[in-house]
């Protein structure tokens, strides 16, 4: 349990540029799709390819959204042979989260604590 007025600790060096970056590229209509579409793809992901034919969308455009997310450490890629995957980079998501309830509850982290469990990916 956190004393009260104690800082809460994330995993993520997450600060209000980086947090600006996240929501700026969920604030668009395909990225938010593509992100939502990754983050239920679980732990195999998708190639870009699978990503632009399920959400309709064309590959140089698919690419460009990608590397906004990638930008914003909402996404990450790995090499898969000829093909690149990409995953939703739950560091990212994390960190985010945790920016936005950093000082929630009136200055009681020990309220707060529930939803943070709650929403923890470890």
């Amino acid at each position: 349990m956190l004393a009260q007025n104690s800082r809460i600790q994330y995993p993520s060096d997450m600060d209000q540029q980086n947090a600006l970056d996240a929501f700026s590229a969920l604030s668009q209509e395909t990225r938010l799709a593509v992100f939502r579409l990754l983050v239920t793809a679980g732990p195999e992901g998708m190639t870009s390819g699978e990503i632009g034919d399920r959400l309709k969308v064309r590959q140089n455009t698919m690419s460009t959204n990608l590397g906004i997310l990638l930008k914003a450490g909402l996404v990450r890629r790995v090499r898969d042979g000829r093909n690149v995957r990409y995953h939703a980079d739950h560091s990212g998501i994390s960190g985010l989260l945790g920016f936005l309830l950093e000082d929630c509850c009136g200055g009681n982290p020990d309220l707060c604590q529930p939803i943070i469990r709650q929403l923890s990916c470890t």
